[in-house]
């Protein structure tokens, strides 16, 4: 199920019950997208249609970020819970690794990927990762051989957003994965070049909170909250 916030769908579905969604669309070969949907990026979408044309097209939203929450309880919708991408990732790869399907990493910088596939497989043994690819390969047409010949179920790709959610849409086509996901930083987490935010931050939605503790200078990103919860009380009297 979803719900609009600010003209965007987003799905209301807990990990639990995304999950076996996703991989019954692989199972069925139905292509699909999952993005990742947090206040910053549905206030660029309210000024920029071709943004919010993408982010509908895809056919998985994810509440990823607590104002989406505050967002659809104040318009009295049914988001109960967020749904993060670095998480989605890891309940992905999880199942994966439990039904046997192949996944490939493709971004960031060199060496990343495969720290981060290693990382992975440390933590679940029985992933079959199909390959990885650096982002910083110029010929297109060779990552998409490189992906292909690899044949994995599901591609991750990390160039931040929404630049990885338009490499997906133009090429998936043309693409063996059947299920892709737009993660942004995720590798570098994984392959513990960045840090994400300790438990307690994580439990209550205020990793943004903790990034702006680490670099100030977010401060002027971090007042699309404000702005995005202001609009939504507006656009709900």
């Amino acid at each position: 199920m979803k719900e609009q916030v600010l003209g965007v769908d987003v799905n209301t579905e807990n990990y639990d019950e995304l999950i076996p969604k996703l991989f019954a669309n692989i199972d069925a070969e139905k292509k699909s997208l999952v993005v990742a949907i947090n206040p910053e990026k549905l206030m660029k979408a309210k000024e920029d249609p071709e943004l919010k044309a993408l982010l509908n097209r895809a056919e998985f939203q994810i509440p990823d970020g607590v104002g989406v929450i505050i967002a659809s309880k104040l318009q009295k919708g049914n988001i109960k819970s967020r749904v993060t991408g670095v998480d989605t990732m890891d309940r992905i790869v999880r199942e994966a690794a439990r039904c046997g399907k192949s996944i490939f990493l493709y971004g960031a910088k060199p060496g990343v990927a495969d720290a981060a596939a290693s990382k992975l497989i440390e933590t679940y043994p029985d992933l079959i990762v199909a390959g990885t690819q650096d982002g910083y390969e110029q010929d297109t047409q060779k990552v998409i051989d490189t992906i292909n010949e690899a044949k994995p179920e599901i591609l991750f790709v990390a160039m931040g957003s929404p630049k990885q959610e338009l490499w997906i849409e133009q090429h998936r086509d043309n693409l063996y994965p059947t299920l892709y996901q737009g993660v942004g930083g995720t590798f570098d987490v994984l392959a513990g070049n960045i840090k994400r935010a300790p438990a307690a931050f994580q439990k209550v939605g205020a990793e943004w909170l903790y990034r702006l503790l680490l670099e100030p200078t977010r401060i002027k990103r971090q007042m699309n909250l404000p702005k995005f919860l202001f609009e939504i009380i507006r656009q709900n009297k």
